[in-house]
C-alpha cells in the first residue's frame, strides 16, 4: 500500500457544487474494472488547501502569522504548569524546587511581556482571520498517489476490515497540561510512527487484535473459528463460577493491518501535519483539519473539531456537520460529526461501499443533556448522509461509528446517554444493555494523575497492570455521578469508564452481505502519551445466509 517514490500528494478541502450544503464532497477516483461511470460528475477537483483560491490561503497564513506570537505566548504561559512527571523529576534534582520556581517565574514574566506587546498584531490578525474562515471549506483532504485501485469484490468470499479509534490528546502543549500531558510535538511523532508501521504484511500484523474463542464465557459466539493465541496479547482466564469478570484482550501494539484510523483531539496544527506526513505512506486518503472555525452561529470557534480520519480505501464522499450546542470548555471547539463513504471495490458492475462516522461529544460530565442532543443529531446526520450518497445497486459492506462519546456504560451519572436510541440502531460489541457491559470489557479512560507511575509507564507494563483487577481499580477512572465526582456507591470491582467506542450497524433487508465481529482489542501503545486507551474492532463481512 506504500506510495511510489514519484507519488504526488495533495490536500483538498471538500465542498459541494452549487446547490450542495457545505461539507459535501465527491472525490474524483480512477475508474474500477467493471464499475459503471458515476451518474453525476465529481463536484470538485483536488486542491492543495481547504480554500478556494491561493490568495485566500495566503491571507489565512498572513492572519495566523499575526496571531501566532500572542497564541504562542499564551501557550507557553500555560505550559509552565508541570505534569506529575516533571514535578517528580524536579523534586529529585539537586537544584530543588526553589530554582525551578524561580525559572518559571522569570519565564512567565517574559511570556507575559511578549503577550502584551503582541496584542495589537493579534487584534489585526483576528480581523483578517475571521472573514477568511467564513469561506474556508470544513476539512482538508490528502491523497497520496501511486497506490493500487480497489480490486473487484467476489461477494462469495469473506472480507475483513480493521478499525482503530483513539483520543490522542494532541492539543497545544499548554492546554494538554490540563490532562497531565505535554510535549505535543514529541507525542505526535511517536503516535504517527506507531500508527503507520512499515509493512502491514509482517507476521505480527494481526497480533494486535485477538478473536474470541469458542467455549469462552467472554466470546461473541457465532461462527468464529478458534485461532491460536498470538504473541503480544494478554488474556486472564477466570473460572465460570467466579463472580470476578475478566478483562478484554489487551495489546501492546496497534494492529498493523488497520484499514481505517479515526482520531480525536488532533487540535495542534504541527501534530496534524506530522500525522498526515507519516500516515500518508500507509493510508493514501487522509481527512484532517475538520471543522468550521471563526464566527459560527454567533459563537467564536478558535479550534477545529480535532477529528482526523485515515483510510486505505478511496473516499467517494465526505461531510462534516458541527454541533450547535457546544458549551463550557468545548464552546470554542468546532466539535461535530465527520461522515465518509469509502469505495471498497466493485461486484457485478456495482459499487461495494462502506460508511464511517467519526465524532467527539461534549466533554464535561454534567452535560449529559447536551450529549443526548448531539447523539440525536449525529444519528440523524449519518442516516441523511447515507441516503444522499447511496446509489441504486450499491452493496453496503459496513456502517461504522467511531469516537470519544464522553460517557460510559457503568456510571449512574451517564444513565441518560446509556439509554439513547443510538444503541438500538448501532451495535456496541462491548455492551450487553444499558448500564451493563460484557464481562471482558474494560475502561478506556485512565486516571490522568497516575499515567506516569512506574506500573503503567510503558506499553508492556500498562498491559500487565490492567490485566489484574487491582491494577484496573488503581489506574483506570472509576464510575462517576452526574456532577463528575466519583460515585461512592459504585459497585466493585468495576472495570473502568469506557468512553471510546467503535459501533457498527447490522445489515437489514435483502442485502447480500452481513457483518460479524471478529475481534476487539484495547491497546496500551500510548502509555504516558495519552490519557485514553485506543480501541480496535475487526469486522468480518461475509455472504448473507440464503
Amino acid at each position: 500500500m506504500a506510495p511510489s517514490a514519484a507519488g504526488r500528494r495533495g490536500r483538498a478541502g471538500c465542498t459541494g457544487a452549487p446547490g450542495q450544503e457545505q461539507g459535501d464532497a465527491a472525490l474524483p477516483l480512477s475508474p474500477l474494472p467493471g464499475t459503471p461511470a458515476p451518474r453525476h460528475p465529481p463536484a470538485m477537483l483536488m486542491r492543495e488547501s481547504p480554500f478556494p483560491s491561493r490568495a485566500l490561503a495566503a491571507l489565512d497564513c498572513l492572519a495566523w502569522g499575526l496571531i501566532a506570537p500572542s497564541f504562542g505566548a499564551v501557550n507557553r504561559l500555560l505550559d509552565l504548569q508541570q505534569t506529575t512527571a516533571e514535578r517528580r523529576q524536579q523534586q529529585q534534582s539537586r537544584c530543588g524546587q526553589c530554582c525551578g520556581c524561580a525559572g518559571r517565574a522569570l519565564a512567565g514574566l517574559a511570556y507575559t511581556t511578549l503577550l502584551l506587546l503582541s496584542l495589537p498584531l493579534a487584534a489585526l490578525g483576528l480581523l483578517l482571520w475571521l472573514p477568511v474562515q467564513a469561506v474556508r471549506r470544513p476539512f482538508a483532504y490528502q491523497y497520496t498517489a501511486g497506490t493500487a485501485p480497489a480490486e473487484p469484490w467476489d461477494l462469495r468470499q469473506r472480507r475483513t476490515f480493521t478499525f482503530v479509534s483513539a483520543n490522542v490528546c494532541l492539543l497545544p502543549s499548554g492546554l494538554a497540561k490540563f490532562s497531565n500531558l505535554g510535549q505535543t510535538p514529541q507525542r505526535a511523532a511517536y503516535i504517527a510512527r506507531h500508527l503507520a508501521p512499515a509493512s502491514p504484511d509482517s507476521p505480527s500484523a494481526r497480533a494486535g487484535l485477538v478473536e474470541p474463542r469458542h467455549g469462552e464465557t467472554n466470546s461473541y459466539g457465532g461462527t468464529l473459528c478458534t485461532p491460536p493465541r498470538p504473541p503480544g496479547s494478554v488474556t486472564v482466564e477466570v473460572p465460570e463460577e467466579t463472580a470476578e469478570p475478566s478483562p478484554a484482550v489487551l495489546s501492546e501494539r496497534f494492529p498493523a493491518d488497520a484499514d481505517f484510523v479515526c482520531l480525536q483531539e488532533v487540535f495542534e496544527a504541527g501534530a496534524a501535519a506530522c500525522l498526515r506526513r507519516r500516515l500518508g505512506g500507509t493510508f493514501p486518503h487522509v481527512v484532517s483539519e475538520v471543522g468550521a472555525r471563526g464566527l459560527r452561529g454567533g459563537r467564536l470557534k478558535l479550534l477545529d473539531s480535532g477529528l482526523l480520519l485515515a483510510s486505505r480505501y478511496p473516499l467517494l464522499a465526505a461531510r462534516y456537520r458541527g454541533f450547535p450546542n457546544g458549551a463550557r470548555e468545548d464552546a470554542m471547539a468546532a466539535k461535530g460529526l465527520l461522515a465518509v463513504q469509502v469505495l471498497l471495490g466493485s461486484a457485478r458492475g456495482q459499487r461495494v461501499v462502506g460508511y464511517i462516522g467519526c465524532t467527539h461529544l461534549q466533554a464535561p460530565a454534567a452535560d449529559a443533556a447536551i450529549r443526548d442532543a448531539q447523539l440525536t443529531l449525529g444519528l440523524r446526520w449519518l442516516q441523511l448522509f447515507r441516503e444522499a450518497q447511496e446509489q441504486r445497486g450499491d452493496v453496503v459492506a459496513f456502517d461504522v461509528l467511531c469516537g470519544d462519546l464522553n460517557f460510559d456504560n457503568c456510571s449512574r451519572g451517564d444513565e441518560l446517554n446509556q439509554r439513547h436510541r443510538l444503541f438500538e440502531v448501532y451495535r456496541d460489541p462491548c455492551r450487553r444493555g444499558p448500564g451493563q457491559d460484557a464481562p471482558w470489557a474494560i475502561g478506556t479512560l485512565l486516571n490522568y494523575l497516575k499515567i506516569y507511575e512506574e506500573p503503567v509507564s510503558t506499553p508492556e507494563k500498562l498491559k500487565r497492570t490492567l490485566s489484574q483487577p487491582a491494577g484496573r481499580q488503581q489506574y483506570l477512572a472509576g464510575p462517576i455521578l452526574s456532577s463528575g465526582q466519583p460515585d461512592p456507591a459504585a459497585h466493585g470491582p468495576w472495570q473502568g469508564r469506557r468512553v471510546d467506542y467503535i459501533l457498527y450497524r447490522q445489515h437489514h433487508g435483502a442485502l447480500p452481505l452481513q457483518t460479524e465481529v471478529a475481534g476487539v482489542s484495547f491497546i496500551t501503545q500510548l502509555a504516558t502519551r495519552s490519557d485514553h486507551l485506543p480501541v480496535a474492532l475487526r469486522l468480518d463481512v461475509a455472504p448473507a445466509p440464503p
